[in-house]
């Protein structure tokens, strides 16, 4: 299961050196996952940690998980894990910490590399699931030791500490990125709650009642449909009251109903005052025609 780095100067590697040093070869596969190791290297050691995760991964697949996939970017600077759509770094993993990697000559598809943590100081071991690139992907690892350490001997050891810097550096630009995706997930979480706040107080169905348009003295048009309305003028002053029209009788000082003779009833007057009304009601009928 080990893959033994040779530094031989006729050895045949698959990329170009500008192409792991300036850039990054990248490689798509899928992560069982890590975990803890007692040491930095070994056949054995590597062997325990892939029987270990697939059984996990077993566990998790039977429940309706599936296996996450993900993108590797390898350079002479190390070896980076990103989600593959959104390209944030899930893991970055710096060559000079990188203390053994093999690819599985039982099962093609299987490679894994043994990190030591920059924060807890544990060694870890990260399995992968490759198809078709398992061996492709160690030669590739392996190609940049090779050209990370022609690099250092021709720097003198200066560039150990330039590479020091720029990983402390990247380290520091991913923990900054974690912060602000935390800050902007808070933020959104602010504001869905000030929505639901907002729905919850406002009145449900709600209008804001429009004032009626008004002339040029200020009064409010006449419409024969519409009811009387209680919303003042712009001077301030409340429009006077529409005057209903009632059908009861109207009554004097006393209580008594007003007197109309020709209201009356035939039998409430004497025959010769009965007969002297009947005269003038004529009269005042004859006045009304002709007018």
């Amino acid at each position: 299961m080990n893959r033994a780095f040779s530094r031989k100067k006729d050895k045949t590697w698959m990329h170009t050196p500008e192409a792991l040093s300036k850039h990054y070869i990248p490689y798509n596969a899928k992560f069982l996952g890590s975990t803890e190791v007692e040491q930095p290297k070994g056949t054995e050691v590597v062997r325990d940690a892939v029987r270990k995760l697939k059984f996990a991964r077993h566990i998790k697949k039977s429940e309706g998980q599936k296996i996450p996939k993900v993108e590797l970017q390898i350079s002479i600077y190390g070896v980076k894990i990103l989600e593959p759509k959104t390209k944030e770094v899930q893991h970055n993993c710096q060559l000079h910490r990188i203390s053994f990697c093999a690819d599985d000559k039982t099962d093609k598809r299987i490679f894994t590399f043994i990190c030591k943590d920059s924060e807890s100081n544990k060694h870890l071991c990260y399995v992968f699931d490759s198809e078709k690139c398992a061996e492709e992907i160690t030669l590739t690892i392996g190609q940049a030791f090779d050209l990370a350490y022609r690099k250092f001997l021709e720097s003198g050891g200066k560039d150990v500490e330039t590479r020091k810097q720029i990983a402390g550096l990247q380290k520091r630009i991913q923990d900054l990125e974690a912060e602000n995706m935390e800050l902007k997930n808070k933020v959104q979480d602010l504001e869905s709650q000030l929505r639901v706040t907002q729905v919850s107080t406002s009145p449900a169905g709600s209008v804001t009642p429009k004032s009626p348009s008004t002339d040029i003295f200020d009064m409010i048009p006449f419409s024969p449909v519409s009811h009387p309305s209680s919303t003042p003028t712009r001077n301030g002053t409340q429009p006077p009251p529409i005057p209903s029209r009632s059908t009861e009788i109207k009554r004097d000082l006393f209580g008594a109903e007003p007197f109309d003779p020709f209201n009356c009833g035939a039998g409430d007057f004497p025959p010769d005052i009965q007969s002297k009304l009947d005269e003038m009601q004529r009269q005042r009928w004859r006045g009304s025609k002709w007018d």
